[in-house]
């Protein structure tokens, strides 16, 4: 139905038509099976800001039924000027303001993390070649990381919930923002400061949330109807081919087929619970702005491979944190953004993205060579790895070729990345197997980040004992 380039257009036509208690409503005007409105009221706000906009500068754009499938040059360029905007007022400040605040680094290297975040090719090519607005709930998320990491909590938490009510997805981040909060709470004590930061913090989620949902409250129905929405699991398992456990998986055991909905729905749940716990439990009892940081990464990851109904685009929600971790474990957070970008070929591919994506890699490969020094500083002290391996020592104590392990397998994952590529693009599927290519690419992507996985649990488990390395070493 001409990609989510239409989704977003025809979402503003329907805002600006339609009255707002008619938005999620299916109607002879809205027809919920042609794009219909499934993302939060922020969503539906800003699309119907940008609606305005287009009337103003061509209403064949937004007219209601009549522009269905409209596309032109012209309108492209303005889906894409709107991008460009939020990016801007949004997403580019927060990213600015991080890489500023960023301790114990030197200017050159604020630069390049900036940089190299805003260079990052999967955000580029989803929102401007394939159009969407990811760039503003990681935008509010990002401000979200900033409050909270500098102590300013209620306004983090507003940024946060900012991001909450634009994509549901967000939901990713909430348990570490979540952990975060109380492990302060905690830490000040419930009886004292700590209890008054929770009611605080308490309050201003809710006023964010009623202030968002307001237009849908007027009725009970309303409210259903827009979460129901929000939350389609009547869809199955997965939709499209996912770099994620169940997808891969499917490829052995057809899970959606032998099993009913909701077993599926309850195997999905405990998994991603369960692979997230650890991290979430560990941030709670002792809160940092860095266990912060990579459980946001871990727990994200955690709910892509063995969440319910996950879209190959969600791997974004995992890549902004290994952003935030650049200029601290520069190799590993190069090669998870590759890998993360590698993980939507068959969704860029069939936008005819396959010249902007290797623009777009080369340059962000460019910039992070040029800041970081990726190949050098690889030893167990720079990848966060030293502690971990200390105490597998104690019971092996030849272990000491982590490191070349880490460059053997970044150098395995890349040269297959790049030989599947230039195979599904130069060669076609055999006719028995019309989706193998897409099918490897999602199972090579999932063994990658299943690495990953084990990899920030190992960090944020051993973060106590590498502090207190560090100061020995001091």
């Amino acid at each position: 139905m001409f990609g989510d380039y239409e989704a977003q257009r025809h979402w503003q036509e329907i805002t600006f038509n339609l009255p707002i208690k008619q938005w999620y409503f299916n109607s002879s005007d809205n027809n919920l099976q042609y794009w219909g409105l499934d993302y939060p009221p922020l969503t539906a706000y800003h699309s119907l800001l940008c609606a305005y906009v287009a009337k103003f500068i061509n209403p064949d754009w937004i007219a209601l039924h009549t522009s269905r499938g409209y596309e032109s040059r012209e309108h492209k360029l303005f889906m894409r000027t709107t991008v460009l905007i939020a990016d801007l007022l949004i997403y580019i400040p927060a990213v600015v303001l991080y890489c500023y605040c960023l301790k114990e680094t030197s200017t050159k290297k604020k630069i390049g993390s900036a940089l190299c975040i805003l260079l990052y090719p999967g955000l580029i090519l989803i929102d401007y070649g394939h159009f969407q607005y990811n760039s503003v709930s990681l935008g509010f998320a990002l401000w979200g990381v900033l409050g909270v990491s500098c102590d300013w909590d209620l306004l983090g938490s507003l940024a946060f919930c900012l991001a909450l009510n634009y994509k549901q997805m967000e939901l990713y981040h909430s348990l570490p923002f979540f952990c975060f909060l109380l492990g302060k709470c905690f830490k000040k004590g419930l009886k004292g400061k700590g209890f008054g930061l929770l009611i605080k913090a308490a309050c201003t989620v809710v006023a964010s949330f009623l202030l968002c949902w307001l237009p849908f409250f007027t009725e009970r129905e309303q409210a259903l109807q827009v979460l129901r929405r929000l939350f389609p699991v009547d869809r199955g398992l997965f939709e499209d081919k996912v770099a994620n456990i169940w997808c891969s998986f499917s490829v052995f055991l057809k899970i959606k087929d032998i099993l009913p909905r909701h077993i599926q729905l309850a195997i999905s749940f405990c998994f991603t619970f369960l692979s997230l716990l650890p991290a979430c439990i560990k941030l709670t009892l002792q809160p940092s702005s860095k266990v912060f940081r990579f459980t946001l990464a871990s727990c994200a990851l955690s709910f892509f491979l063995f969440s319910f109904q996950v879209h190959e685009k969600s791997i974004l929600l995992v890549s902004l944190p290994v952003c935030l971790v650049l200029n601290e474990i520069p190799l590993m957070s190069t090669w998870f953004l590759l890998v993360s970008t590698f993980s939507m070929l068959p969704l860029l591919l069939k936008d005819e993205l396959l010249m902007p994506s290797i623009v777009t890699v080369v340059a962000f490969c460019t910039a992070c060579t040029t800041f970081f020094p990726i190949f050098e500083k690889t030893s167990e002290e720079e990848l966060q790895l030293r502690p971990f391996a200390i105490s597998v020592r104690k019971c092996f104590p030849r272990f000491t070729f982590l490191p070349r392990i880490i460059h053997y397998l970044f150098f395995s994952s890349v040269i297959t990345m790049v030989l599947l590529t230039i195979l599904t693009v130069t060669l076609d599927p055999p006719e028995k197997l019309p989706d193998l290519f897409s099918v490897l690419v999602c199972f090579v992507s999932c063994m990658n980040f299943l690495f990953f996985l084990v990899y920030f649990n190992i960090i944020i488990m051993w973060e106590s004992k590498n502090g207190r390395n560090r100061k020995k070493i001091k």
